[in-house]
């Protein structure tokens, strides 16, 4: 079977912030198709690999590529989501006083040339994630699931072909989790590359084929999210070498 096309790149990236070095050398790829884990623990740069792939951020060094040929550097955040670059956020920002079917047709209106194809986009999609039943409820009536559901509908408005969830699963039940889980399976399964960053590791090995693991803006491992996971400098990275010491090394 032939090896899956690399659908981002990215290569030596650096970003600073002032005397903060968020993002330092760092260089994985993206394989189309893949349910790619992006982990690693609080201030590791996670977010912010992810702001400077979509934009908000642009880095001091290195070069994002797209499908191989496009360098991202110089696209403006519009630009970039036409492309087909979608991202959710770690708090979702819902439009509060529309309801959930407006919320996704305000978003499918700048990617469609007719309302009536943003309208019917917006009811495939509503239908799509299981919101017939609330398509009329007001926004700042949803649940954080519900909410977080919303934020991946309002993604899949723009045609994505990767979509990047930021904690996705975070303040979720197990309920919760396993359905928003599901979830994201179904979204793989039409074609679309996920970059799943997350915090809870059961979750990350049931979706992740590959992890990339992030440590103080560096790529500190990447690979199967069991074998990485066991790796001592993982370990030392999210639990403390104290722990590593402790229960690892005995």
């Amino acid at each position: 079977m032939a090896e899956a096309s690399k659908v981002l790149q990215i290569k030596e990236l650096d970003k600073s912030f002032g005397g903060v070095h968020a993002i330092n050398n760092l260089t994985f790829d993206v394989y189309e198709g893949e349910i790619l884990g992006l982990i690693g623990p609080n201030g590791s740069g996670k977010s912010t690999c992810v702001n400077l792939i979509t934009g908000v951020y642009v880095q001091d060094k290195g070069e994002i590529l797209f499908e191989g040929e496009i360098s991202l550097k110089k696209q403006p955040i519009e630009a970039r989501a036409k492309m087909g670059l979608g991202r959710t956020f770690q708090t979702p920002r819902p439009f509060l006083d529309m309801t959930v079917w407006e919320s996704v047709y305000t978003i499918a209106l700048l990617y469609n040339k007719t309302m009536k194809q943003a309208a019917a986009q917006a009811d495939q999609i509503i239908e799509m994630i299981g919101f017939s039943n609330i398509a009329n409820t007001v926004c700042h009536k949803l649940p954080i699931e519900k909410r977080k559901w919303l934020d991946m509908a309002r993604t899949l408005a723009i045609n994505p072909k990767i979509m990047m969830l930021d904690e996705c699963l975070a303040g979720l039940n197990p309920t919760e989790m396993d359905s928003s889980i599901d979830f994201v399976r179904k979204l793989n399964s039409q074609g679309i590359t996920i970059v799943f960053i997350e915090h809870v590791m059961a979750a990350v090995s049931k979706l992740c084929t590959r992890v990339v693991v992030l440590n103080e803006g560096s790529l500190l491992s990447q690979g199967d999210p069991n074998v990485v996971m066991q790796e001592e400098e993982v370990i030392k990275a999210y639990l403390g070498e104290d722990y590593v010491n402790a229960y690892v090394k005995g």
